[in-house]
């Protein structure tokens, strides 16, 4: 199975969930929220098509830590896609954060039950903080779903 990229930051954030971690950024957002520092990532025409195995082989590689956060984008909107990528991930003893602009009861629960981090909620340009640890604005929510 395909899926869309934006791009990969390779063990470099300290801000997209507990540790150090690199972020896969998917392609395409069907919510566009105003202020968003990611709107490169809202057209689900661009990016880089890759298949799920090989992406799943290429971060077994280089992700020296085994933390990913999968971001975008939307990463929902490549459901079936990102279910398969994160039981990949998951099998290989990955911690996984999943960053998404909708809800909790949105993310499938054969996901959940394979994440360890869950960010939801818009960002949301009024509420913008630096101050709540791993969001872009207040009303979003970061919380850990498997301990």
């Amino acid at each position: 199975m395909n899926l869309r990229i934006n791009s990969i930051k390779y063990n470099n954030s300290l801000v997209d969930g507990p540790g150090i971690r690199t972020i896969v950024f998917f392609q395409g957002c069907d919510i566009r929220c105003k202020g968003c520092h990611n709107a490169s990532t809202w057209n689900p025409n661009l990016g880089t098509e890759m298949d799920v195995d090989a992406l799943s082989e290429e971060l077994n590689k280089r992700v020296f830590n085994k933390k990913i956060t999968i971001s975008g984008g939307e990463p929902l909107m490549q459901k079936e896609a990102l279910t398969e990528l994160i039981d990949k991930l998951y099998e290989s003893g990955f911690d996984i954060a999943l960053y998404t602009g909708h809800s909790k009861e949105d993310v499938p629960d054969e996901v959940i039950s394979k994440i360890r981090y869950l960010k939801t909620g818009r960002f949301e340009i009024q509420n913008k903080t630096g101050v709540k640890p791993f969001v872009g604005s207040s009303n979003q929510v970061f919380e850990e779903v498997m301990k």
